[in-house]
């Protein structure tokens, strides 16, 4: 196993994950040589900030640390990107409420929050390709101006305010519309089996 790391060769994901169970330090190395760019780039796409990407990273291997054991990730790019993610978007959340004491942005998570959980159960459950083609799917079933509602709220992280007024609706409208399309969308996801 030295030799490998010696020669450059980052370990397979299943040595990792038994350096984890073995409470050997290296396990941190080798995710860091191995999974450390990819873990960057999920915090540095989300905080756009580098320092504070830094830390979402050192925290996720801290994290990694203490479930592995007693947790065993089927697939460890994912089960580290979630954790990356996770933490990135509570340090997101917190950034915003300090500076502006809120924003679009964390009130767009938090109302997308009730329809998928960030729970281990939705982890396992879930894969983000396939949980992508299902919204894709669920879109396409929408009139188009619903459709832009939708993206408006939960791609561009418009305010209700903005797009009551590009739609031409009052703002009680647009927040009704928006939660009928939370309650569809929860329903649509349950029928095929994603577990929220």
């Amino acid at each position: 196993m030295k030799d490998r790391e010696k020669g450059g060769i980052p370990l397979e994901d299943s040595e990792i994950i038994r350096l984890y169970w073995e409470r050997d330090e290296a396990a941190i190395a080798a995710t860091s040589e191995k999974y450390g760019g990819y873990c960057a780039a999920i915090a540095a796409s989300i905080l756009g900030n580098r320092e504070d990407a830094e830390e979402c990273v050192s925290d996720t291997y801290l994290r990694a640390w203490n479930a592995i054991p007693p947790h065993r990730p089927a697939v460890l790019p994912v089960f580290l990107g979630k954790i990356t993610r996770n933490l990135s978007f509570n340090r997101y959340r917190r950034n915003r409420a300090e500076k502006r004491g809120g924003g679009e942005t964390a009130a767009v998570l938090e109302e997308l929050s009730q329809i998928v959980s960030g729970g281990p159960d939705a982890e396992q459950a879930l894969q983000y390709k396939e949980l992508v083609a299902a919204i894709d799917a669920f879109l396409d079933t929408l009139p188009p101006e619903k459709q832009g509602i939708f993206l408006c709220r939960y791609w561009y992280t418009d305010s209700i305010a903005a797009i009551a007024g590009r739609y031409g609706m009052g703002e009680g409208a647009v927040s009704m519309a928006l939660s009928r399309l939370r309650r569809r969308l929860r329903d649509y996801l349950l029928e095929r089996g994603f577990v929220l």
